[in-house]
This record gives structure tokens, sequence and C-alpha cells, in this order.
């Protein structure tokens, strides 16, 4: 019964843990958070100036990271700045890897 248990955990886990598998898979999302870990906070400007995408672009991965939770907006005047925020998903995962480490080994 207990691995049982276990296993559901594991899969419910891995279900929660999908939407941020699935933002950190892009290469671009990648470089923005890349970017970010070095020069927290910046503008959507900032990041576009320091990329090769086109403004809706990186608005629109941003939007995709803020929506996961792995990036936090705060508005100064009329100007939006993007912050790192991934402590919650980066505990996720730690706790999806413990669980399928637990389970699986």
């Amino acid at each position: 019964m207990n691995q049982k248990n276990d296993h559901q955990e594991a899969i419910q886990l891995f279900r929660k843990s999908t939407p941020i598998f699935q933002a950190l898979g892009d290469p671009y999302r990648q470089d923005i958070i890349m970017l970010l870990s070095e020069h927290n906070p910046l503008s959507v400007n900032e990041i576009t100036e320091r990329s090769t995408l086109s403004r809706p672009a990186i608005s629109h991965h941003l939007k995709i990271l803020r929506e996961v939770g792995l990036v936090s907006v705060e508005q100064k005047g009329t100007t939006r700045f993007y912050s790192l925020q991934l402590e919650d998903g980066v505990t996720t995962l730690k706790m999806l890897l413990a669980k399928v480490e637990e389970t699986c080994y």
C-alpha cells in the first residue's frame, strides 16, 4: 500500500512540475532566465536589447515564465520590471526529484 501511495505522490509531483518543464524547455526562455540571473530586474526593452528576439516575442516568453511562477513583475511608473522568482519552482522540482529517487531506486 505504501509503495502505491509513493507512486501516486510521484505522479502528482510530475503533473505539478510539467508546466515548469515546458517553460524551461525553450532555449529563449532559458536565455531570459540566465539574463535575469545576471541583471535582475530588467524591463522588456532591456531584455530585448540583449536578445535577438523582438519585443513581442520577449513579452510572450515572459508571460509564460510569469504564469508558471518563475518570473515576477513589478510596475514602476509606466515600466514593468521582471525579476526571477525561482523559489517555488525549484522547491517543486526538488520535491519531485526526492520522491522519484525514494520511489524508483
